[in-house]
């Protein structure tokens, strides 16, 4: 390996660093402002001068090869020089973008008012946010921070607790008195239940909760936790709904609170080679943060649903 001629095409370099971190040629390309060939181009000809295959294509994006991370290390090296140099010289700050995926729960009620307040700290940072309630991704997904329900297991990669909360039944006062608040969990039968549709639903933590339960008539199911709790408030029946989110709405009242919850927590599973990006441990960090909170401190309940 041609190590001088690597350390002086330091546009390429920094290309691969990239599409490393982002698992994608075109996220790669967004967010270095260049276009697809050029990214393609600069990869090409680092694996000329390596004589190697640093990248290796899998179903959800382009994973490092055992040779790619030597060069990574590199890279990383010359990144954090110059922005030592940088920082040096200008005010510090943090830059870049940061993709993020979360279920709709943790986005809506925890992350859009934690990454704000990050935004305020680090003006040179944008964010997006993608969401889904799903098990973390074995490979790279163009995703720098993943938050799952249920403590995900991910080679090389970091994985910590966020958040625990409880899912519980809740209902509407005017459901309780023209279909009858049920007394014990066999009552529920009569009852219909706003939750995930059962079919599709992949993440084991959230399917527990329903063997805890009786066989239920399906009211509204749908993929968004907002759907079940919209369609509990409109009377389609009994909702399963973390307890974060029902505490913030007046209308819902909790059922069979003495008989029935179920614990669940949110994760933070972040790759290695992400957590070296300073704009990456930034959102982090905001979200170790805010796990540190006092218990039923949610800063970001949101407002009711009306």
């Amino acid at each position: 390996m041609d190590w001088e001629e690597l350390h002086t095409n330091l546009p390429s370099l920094m290309t691969f660093l990239t599409v490393a971190r982002l698992g994608r040629f075109t996220a790669a390309a967004d967010s270095l402002g260049i276009n697809h060939a050029t990214v393609s181009r600069r990869i090409s000809g680092l694996e000329k001068i390596t004589g190697q295959r640093l990248l290796l294509r899998s179903q959800s994006g382009w994973e490092i090869t055992t040779e790619g991370r030597e060069v990574f290390e590199v890279a990383e090296e010359i990144e954090q020089s110059l922005s030592k140099l940088v920082s040096e010289n200008t005010r510090s700050t943090v830059t870049g973008t940061v993709r993020i995926g979360a279920p709709e729960a943790f986005t809506g009620h925890v992350a859009v008012p934690v990454l704000a307040r990050v935004q305020r700290e680090h003006p040179e940072l944008d964010v997006e946010l993608f969401t889904s309630t799903q098990r973390a991704r074995q490979n790279r997904s163009g995703l720098d921070l993943e938050i799952v329900v249920g403590k995900p297991e991910v080679p090389r990669a970091w994985e910590r607790p966020l958040l625990e909360y409880q899912l519980k039944l809740y209902a509407t006062k005017m459901y309780l008195e023209e279909h009858g608040q049920p007394t014990t969990l066999q009552a529920l039968q009569q009852h219909r239940l706003n939750y995930y549709v059962e079919a599709i639903l992949l993440v084991q933590d959230l399917d527990a909760a329903l063997t805890k339960l009786p066989r239920m008539r399906q009211g509204i199911a749908s993929t968004n936790v907002y759907a079940h709790l919209t369609a509990t408030l409109a009377g389609a029946g009994i909702g399963l709904l973390p307890d974060f989110m029902a505490q913030a709405q007046p209308d819902l009242v909790p059922i069979l609170g003495d008989q029935f919850s179920h614990p669940a927590t949110f994760w933070a599973v972040v790759r290695q080679e992400s957590l070296r990006n300073p704009a990456v441990t930034a959102v982090y960090q905001a979200f170790q943060d805010y796990s540190g909170r006092p218990a039923g401190v949610h800063p970001g309940a949101g407002p009711a649903i009306l």
